[in-house]
């Protein structure tokens, strides 16, 4: 299993990060690889990505959302992916977001990418991308907002 963290500064306030966050449809916008999410319920989405020429489709469900403060998900059926985003404060216009994921790479092309650090780069460079969409002059706000709250499954 390989486990990828990775955060960036951002120069909006807290819910900005937030709520922009929570608008999964617009990530393809940012992230390098995802061509569409669909947003099928308040909790479950299902994503395409192509990467490397390899196209995937698999959905995944919010487990935890905590207004201002994380976003958990896990992948649900084949694919195995998990990881939660967190929002720090850092004073009234300025936030840390911090992604950590675990993923289970599949066969050897994805094992040995992992093992070259692959991974890790393209999250680095979502966070990057996402601190450029989000303080861009023509955006500087978010494109919308879930402020919803998910509980934690119980075990």
């Amino acid at each position: 299993m390989g486990t990828v963290t990775e955060h960036i500064d951002v120069a909006v306030p807290i819910s900005t990060a937030y709520n922009q966050w929570t608008q999964f449809e617009e990530f393809p916008r940012f992230m390098e690889g995802v061509t569409e999410i669909q947003q099928i319920s308040p909790t479950d989405t299902h994503w395409k990505t192509e990467i490397a020429g390899v196209k995937r489709e698999f959905d995944a469900r919010i487990t935890e959302q905590l207004p201002d403060e994380r976003v958990a998900w896990t992948t649900t059926g084949g694919l195995k992916q998990a990881g939660v985003i967190t929002f720090h404060r850092l004073d009234e216009t300025h936030t840390r977001v911090t992604a950590q994921m675990d993923f289970e790479p599949e066969g050897i092309a994805e094992q040995a990418g992992d093992k070259l650090g692959i991974v890790d780069r393209r999250v680095k460079g979502d966070m990057k991308r996402f601190k450029e969409f989000i303080e861009s002059d023509r955006h500087g706000s978010e494109t919308g907002a879930w402020r919803g709250s998910v509980d934690r499954p119980q075990p």
